[in-house]
């Protein structure tokens, strides 16, 4: 990418997006486009085309998708399976009618088997039974992957695509209804320390093990992709280190500063038992993560604890 390419970041209002946006900004690109769902809804295939021969960007992040936890996937199914195919397919499909250079496709940990071994590497997909709680979602997820791996070995674009593991960061979403584990923690023992509440629920065992990246750790390895990766297979980002349930939650406890106890509701389901990433391509490739998990959820804390003060 040269600094003078146009640049567009579907989804840059969520997590993912901005994080990238301002990753691109840091090293000087300023040619970026971008659009709310309410200018542009990449669900509708015509107003998608519309814009791909309007503005003829040059390179594509797809980072816009329907997302959410274990809640949101198990109950919103068809809206989760529906929403992201239509994203995926019209990005894609008219990122290629107008011959755009580069296009990075964003998709995510759960498209592998749940049994399948770990740490989870990018040749195990497809191998094996889906976790059911989020099939709809991870099932649209590895059509993205298809869609950009179909567009290269049939046109020959230049379509990648990345697998981050978990993401927490600057824009989560902390509603505990369709929240991610760790916003979720974060918000429960906020709440619980502000009003003093004697204990915290959380949901299952708290043994399933999980990986988490700060999304500016993944704005940097997608620019590092898009700069000097161009071949067919996905690469899996993360940061290769995961922690049991109950041990985030102790972490985040503490980080928090709550002195209760927490109370595990094992009649929730926990999920998938293990998602650790296999990151030894990513690694080869001469990138690593740089922001541990404490000090990545001290950075957040501060600022969710800073924007619910301002609330008061």
């Amino acid at each position: 990418m040269n600094k003078t390419d146009k640049i567009y970041i579907a989804g840059h209002r969520g997590m993912v997006g901005s994080a990238i946006v301002r990753r691109l900004q840091k090293d000087g690109y300023t040619n970026i486009i971008t659009r709310t769902s309410k200018e542009l809804d990449l669900k509708e295939q015509g107003a998608v085309r519309d814009f791909f021969a309007k503005e003829k960007p040059d390179h594509v992040v797809l980072a816009a998708a329907k997302v959410g936890g274990i809640h949101a996937n198990n109950v919103y199914r068809a809206q989760f399976l529906y929403e992201n195919l239509m994203i995926e397919s019209n990005v894609i499909h008219h990122a290629h009618e107008n011959g755009v250079k580069k296009l990075l496709f964003l998709g995510s940990s759960c498209i592998y088997p749940k049994m399948a071994p770990q740490p989870l590497k990018e040749e195990t997909l497809l191998s094996g039974f889906l976790e059911q709680t989020n099939e709809p979602y991870a099932i649209a997820k590895i059509a993205g992957i298809k869609l950009a791996e179909s567009y290269r070995r049939q046109y020959g674009s230049n379509f990648i695509s990345a697998m981050p593991t978990n993401l927490y960061g600057p824009n989560d979403n902390y509603d505990l209804n369709n929240s991610h584990v760790l916003p979720a923690l974060i918000r429960k023992f906020h709440t619980a320390k502000v009003t003093n509440a004697p204990a915290v629920e959380v949901w299952g065992s708290g043994s399933p093990r999980r990986e988490f990246l700060h999304v500016d750790d993944l704005a940097d390895a997608c620019f590092h992709l898009m700069q000097h990766y161009d071949e067919e297979m996905f690469v899996n980002i993360g940061t290769g280190e995961d922690l049991t349930i109950k041990e985030l939650a102790e972490l985040i406890q503490d980080v928090v500063g709550y002195t209760g106890v927490i109370k595990w509701n094992t009649e929730k389901p926990d999920g998938t038992p293990r998602k650790l990433m296999d990151v030894s391509r990513l690694h080869n490739m001469g990138w690593k993560h740089r922001i541990g998990l404490r000090e990545g959820i001290t950075s957040v804390y501060a600022e969710f604890a800073k924007s619910e003060m301002a609330k008061v």
